[in-house]
């Protein structure tokens, strides 16, 4: 026993040295990694990485409109549902590239930062990216940013709307109005600090922030659904003559769940690949923080709307919850960088507060959001958007609000005179017969459940 005391302290001693000297070495090394820059062509392949799977997150993200979708419509709505969302996604891909990409990116200065130029955009070429990134890239990640704003319109209008109107509102839609609203700050234009067109700033003392689109995406689509939905009208049988409102449950509440699942993975592209660099020390450390806030963010809208669902109606709602995590996820997007994680928390959960209240609200105006869509991206979206200078000394009020006015109204009124348009000269809505038919069969021939009978059985 006293051999082991004799040789106790001088271990003791060793080894509170080498973990001094172990902790002296992990600072030195992190001084010099900080004063080491990286080299040029990591910086080019890590930004490009962050470009490329942010992108194809947010590709994803269209599979979980699809399923989300489909899980909340009837039976009788679903290969409809599906067939729309390939459709839009691909005609949204097609549109950014003739036309929705230059309006968005090129010489929006030029034009007094209201749109860039109408003419098709080739897909940059891979030997003159002299940059940070390949070109190929970026065009990639802001596409697919494009497809999802036409997703957002898709849930609103089910179960009622015919095809082809909707398609072609979705070509006009990415290729014309959401370019030109996202050039007013994505593209250095007037709600930015581009050149010759930062007025906003002398005005409101800040430019307007939306770090990944809360405003640009989420609400310019919530904005585009509810113009529709306003000319097209609530489905049969969804409101009674007394105001009363008849709940039409969905098919498939499994298939929302993982719609929303795999929708709330793609905001890890979406928010995450917005930094638009990952080629340092402090990019790659502010991606980390955007994923934790991001997270969190949704957490937080899912547990609030599920509380909040048992408190009012004393049952929880599934579609509560799926839709509580869509709204925290929306309302952290305008800035998932700078707020604490405490914050994301508080963030997310008044979007899921959001989705709660404003549900029967839109109900007893007779609105008919068939997915919830209006409350989670519109009404989120603004909030979010207006939260951010709580927590960016970068942001104003003021140029928060004139940022979500210009938007919303420059968005909802093209939006409405297009539907306008095509309801009085093709028609977007089905007839009675067709939808109590369901559109499977009307519209495309094919039902998503073949062995539970005819659409003409089911009602």
């Amino acid at each position: 026993m006293n051999h082991l005391k004799r040789y106790a302290v001088p271990v003791a001693a060793g080894l509170a040295f080498g973990l001094l000297a172990d902790s002296a070495l992990a600072q030195d090394a992190a001084k010099a990694a900080e004063a080491v820059d990286v080299p040029k062509n990591s910086v080019y392949v890590l930004n490009t990485l962050l470009f490329l799977i942010g992108g194809f997150l947010v590709m994803w993200m269209a599979a979980g409109f699809a399923m989300l979708e489909a899980g909340l419509v009837r039976t009788k709505n679903v290969a409809m549902q599906c067939t729309k969302n390939v459709a839009l996604y691909a005609i949204a891909g097609l549109m950014f590239w003739v036309v929705g990409y230059n309006l968005m990116y090129n010489e929006v200065a030029s034009h007094m930062g209201l749109f860039g130029t109408f003419t098709p955009k080739d897909i940059p070429d891979p030997a003159k990216d002299t940059g940070d990134y390949a070109a190929a890239s970026d065009w990639f990640f802001q596409m697919v940013f494009c497809a999802t704003t036409a997703s957002i319109v898709s849930g609103t209008l089910a179960e009622r709307i015919k095809l082809w109107p909707f398609l072609i509102f979705t070509a006009i839609l990415t290729g014309m109005i959401y370019p030109i609203e996202g050039a007013w700050k994505w593209g250095a234009g007037w709600l930015a600090s581009g050149e010759d067109v930062s007025w906003i700033k002398s005005v409101a003392g800040a430019e307007f922030q939306d770090f990944a689109g809360s405003t640009l995406v989420h609400s310019a689509g919530g904005w585009a659904a509810l113009a529709g939905v306003l000319l097209l009208g609530a489905r049969r049988g969804k409101y009674g003559k007394d105001g009363s409102v008849h709940p039409i449950p969905g098919s498939n509440m499994p298939l929302a769940t993982l719609g929303t699942f795999i929708l709330w993975l793609g905001w890890f592209g979406f928010n995450g690949g917005s930094q638009l660099a990952m080629g340092s020390l402090e990019d790659a450390s502010a991606v980390s923080r955007i994923f934790v806030n991001t997270n969190l963010a949704a957490a937080a809208g899912a547990v609030v709307a599920l509380i909040l669902a048992q408190v009012i109606y004393k049952k929880v709602d599934l579609t509560f919850v799926l839709n509580g995590a869509l709204a925290g996820l929306v309302s952290i997007t305008a800035e998932p960088l700078t707020p604490s994680p405490l914050l994301a928390i508080i963030i997310g959960g008044v979007g899921g507060a959001i989705v709660v209240f404003a549900v029967p609200m839109l109900d007893k105006l007779k609105i008919d959001d068939v997915v919830g869509a209006i409350p989670v991206h519109l009404m989120a979206g603004i909030w979010g958007t207006l939260a951010v200078p709580i927590t960016n000394s970068d942001a104003s009020f003021l140029a928060q609000i004139i940022g979500i006015l210009a938007i919303g109204v420059f968005t909802f009124v093209v939006s409405l005179v297009v539907w306008s348009i095509l309801k009085f000269t093709i028609g977007i809505r089905v007839s009675a017969e067709d939808e109590d038919m369901g559109l499977d069969m009307a519209e495309i021939g094919l039902e998503a459940y073949p062995e539970f009978g005819t659409g003409s059985q089911r009602m």
